[in-house]
């Protein structure tokens, strides 16, 4: 039987379609805002879970040796055609296919100066072994940036029925595309009259979150299975216990979306 999960590079195909300079300054901005830095020379970057390759991108635009990987092809492909269109001869940028949850994958990956995991640890389908791994592969005194999906309670355990059902079946999937579109989209529409705001703006204004589209991302949330929300809390305490310092933290705004964190590797 088929593993019921979303088809995450399919909608970074998509997106990438609209990849432009702006969207590669905003990603830019917030990796820079959120890690406190303004360039990564001579830092080591390991992108888990690439996805589009954006943020692949952006760190090696600021000057990193980056590796990328991704479990899914269609974002591995997705991440090669971005090097290709912006660093196509370039030996500091390495992409693979592989799992975080793959043991022997990440013994041939060593450790890096910087691990980014944004979005990604949540949709393997065991969080906390994914998160135990992505901490090996953090060397001593190195950084940790990771967002993961807030746990709501039963609120989350009705969005992960929702997700489960649209990846279940196409009837199942566009039931709910008409249905969750047109709610996200109303309710918008409804916040932007009442601030007599031009509804586009919504849209256009969206890139500021990280370079990011806001239909990809509709797409995104409302596919995006396996799901493992969790506490803020239990993440910073897990990585507590695993002699981690946190640097920064920033809540999501809207509840059901991704907290996200900055740790320091204090201890081997």
């Amino acid at each position: 039987m088929e593993e019921i999960r979303f088809k995450f590079g399919k909608n970074w195909k998509n997106f990438n379609r609209v990849v432009n300079d702006e969207r590669i300054l905003e990603a830019k901005n917030s990796l820079c805002d959120f890690l406190g830095i303004q360039d990564l020379n001579r830092k080591s970057f390991l992108d888990i879970g690439s996805g589009s390759g954006l943020f692949s991108l952006t760190a090696r635009n600021l000057g990193a040796s980056v590796h990328s990987f991704d479990y899914d092809i269609e974002s591995v492909n997705c991440t090669e055609a971005l090097k290709n269109r912006y660093f196509p001869d370039t030996t500091l940028w390495k992409i693979e296919q592989g799992s975080i949850l793959d043991p022997n994958y990440l013994k041939t990956l060593g450790q890096f100066d910087i691990c980014y995991a944004w979005g990604v640890l949540h949709h393997t389908g065991s969080l906390w072994q994914a998160i135990y791994n992505t901490h090996l592969l953090v060397k001593k005194e190195g950084l940790l940036f990771i967002g993961i999906y807030n746990d709501q309670g039963f609120i989350s355990k009705i969005w992960k029925f929702i997700k489960k059902a649209y990846c279940h079946n196409k009837i199942s999937r566009m039931i709910l595309i008409c249905l969750f579109f047109s709610i996200f989209f109303m309710t918008g529409l409804i916040v932007d009259i009442c601030k007599l705001q031009n509804p586009i703006i919504r849209y256009k204004a969206h890139k500021k979150y990280r370079g990011m589209s806001l239909i990809h991302d509709w797409y995104d949330w409302l596919g995006g299975y396996p799901y493992e929300p969790a506490d803020p809390k239990e993440i910073i305490s897990f990585f507590e216990k695993l002699n981690y310092k946190l640097l920064n933290f920033k809540a999501t705004e809207h509840g059901f979306g991704n907290n996200q964190f900055l740790f320091q590797k204090l201890g081997t």
